[in-house]
């Protein structure tokens, strides 16, 4: 009897499912001395062995996250006359990178509950767990964490930016700010209908520093004091260049 269930069960289930063949222009990031940024172009199809579903509309999203890691976040308060740090909420899992693309308005194609589900959107990528009791008002640093992060362009939400061609080829470009961290970017695809999650997948892109910029950052940390030295020497040289050169324009 139980077989016969399970036979009925897997005869009602769909003959396929929608799955994605995904692509990336690279899936590789070098930083660099004069890295300023770099333009990941995503791109994919969708792979099905059925007709094509006529009654509800296909939409695509698409995320790129950068590693998480702890980020303390202060307000600031004017005392006597100046601005001081005075509260203080430490985030638990911030993503240093974060972008969300969408073949249309996120509330639309994407419910609530699944975005609650697969931590799709920005403030749900965001894990803040706990903050001092005498702090009420938590979710304000979280929020200012957001926005901060927008503005120097960390943080993207891209609605309208996946071009969706016959409910079968999707495409979008997110723009890789200059100031990276290293490390797995987790780039993620979901399909999606009537807002609720039909498919996804996962990949990753990685960032790594290379040449002088590797150099440099391995020494930092290995030999820190032979970094302070030599970063003095620069800047002196520097300097003495500088007034030797404005010394010959005077004269």
């Amino acid at each position: 009897m139980l077989r016969l269930c399970l036979l009925l069960l897997w005869l009602a289930l769909p003959a396929t499912a929608e799955n994605v063949v995904l692509g990336l222009s690279q899936d590789r990031v070098a930083i660099t001395t004069s890295f300023d940024g770099s333009e990941i172009l995503i791109f994919g199809a969708v792979k099905r062995e059925v007709p094509i579903p006529d009654t509800s509309q296909l939409e695509v999203i698409v995320t790129v996250a950068g590693p998480s890691q702890a980020v303390l976040v202060r307000r600031k308060a004017k005392r006597y006359g100046i601005w001081v740090n005075t509260d203080a909420v430490e985030v638990d899992a911030a993503p240093a990178f974060y972008a969300v693309a969408t073949s249309g308005p996120l509330r639309e194609v994407l419910s609530d509950v699944e975005d609650l589900r697969h931590r799709i959107s920005i403030p749900r990528a965001i894990r803040s767990v706990g903050a001092p009791q005498n702090i009420l008002d938590s979710r304000n640093f979280t929020r200012a964490l957001i926005r901060i992060r927008e503005d120097s362009g960390q943080y993207q939400l891209l609605e309208n930016k996946v071009a969706v061609d016959e409910q079968t080829l999707f495409r979008t470009r997110i723009q890789l700010p200059a100031a990276l961290v290293e490390g797995e970017y987790a780039t993620r695809i979901f399909l999606a209908r009537e807002g609720q999650i039909v498919s996804d997948f996962e990949t990753t892109i990685t960032v790594d520093k290379v040449g002088l910029e590797r150099w440099l950052f391995d020494m930092s940390r290995q030999q820190p004091l032979l970094y302070g030295i030599m970063s003095l020497a620069i800047a002196i040289a520097a300097g003495w260049t500088a007034s030797a050169a404005f010394s010959l324009l005077r004269n």
